[in-house]
């Protein structure tokens, strides 16, 4: 099964903790994208992330796969304080391929992540990471055409992991 994982950190030594996600992925890694800094969406009053996405082939379910960056996230001592707040890491399983996308409503794990379409700094790095890259059959490339240019223009390259 392939896997788009969305990873992101505005906390403590962001990029140590981006590289330790990647570290856990680096064995089923497909490709991984630069490191951006992009500012918070959502909440807007805390400090700027790191993001990256890894394109990752494992032999998971998609929810074995979403425990197990749960598990990466509780180990950066990750507390859910607020809805879309500060957070030491985030991982995101932001679609799935088994060998078409994976589509399930399930409240534990939606797929595909019902805003990556809406989302600059889950969009410009998974672009950079595969430019043929699609979402529900469009193009990634398209629907950040779709974005608020000001958005886009916002998520800074800052070097690889």
């Amino acid at each position: 099964m392939r896997a788009v994982l969305s990873i992101g950190s505005n906390m403590d030594d962001r990029r140590a903790l981006l590289r330790r996600v990647h570290a856990e992925f680096a064995a089923e890694m497909v490709a991984a994208s630069p490191v951006y800094s992009t500012p918070p969406w959502g909440v807007t009053d805390q400090d700027e992330f790191l993001n990256a996405v890894l394109i990752v082939e494992v032999d998971q379910t998609p929810l074995e796969l979403l425990r197990r960056g749960q598990r990466l996230e509780e180990e950066a001592e990750r507390v859910r304080v607020r809805r879309w707040g500060p957070r030491t890491l985030d991982v995101d399983v932001v679609t799935v391929f088994d060998p078409e996308e994976v589509s399930s409503a399930d409240p534990v794990l939606t797929l595909p992540h019902p805003r990556a379409h809406e989302r600059a700094f889950v969009l410009v790095p998974w672009l950079a990471a595969d430019p043929e890259a699609r979402l529900q059959g469009r193009p990634v490339g398209e629907l950040l055409a779709q974005l608020d240019p000001a958005e886009v223009a916002d998520i800074v390259e800052v070097g690889e992991l």
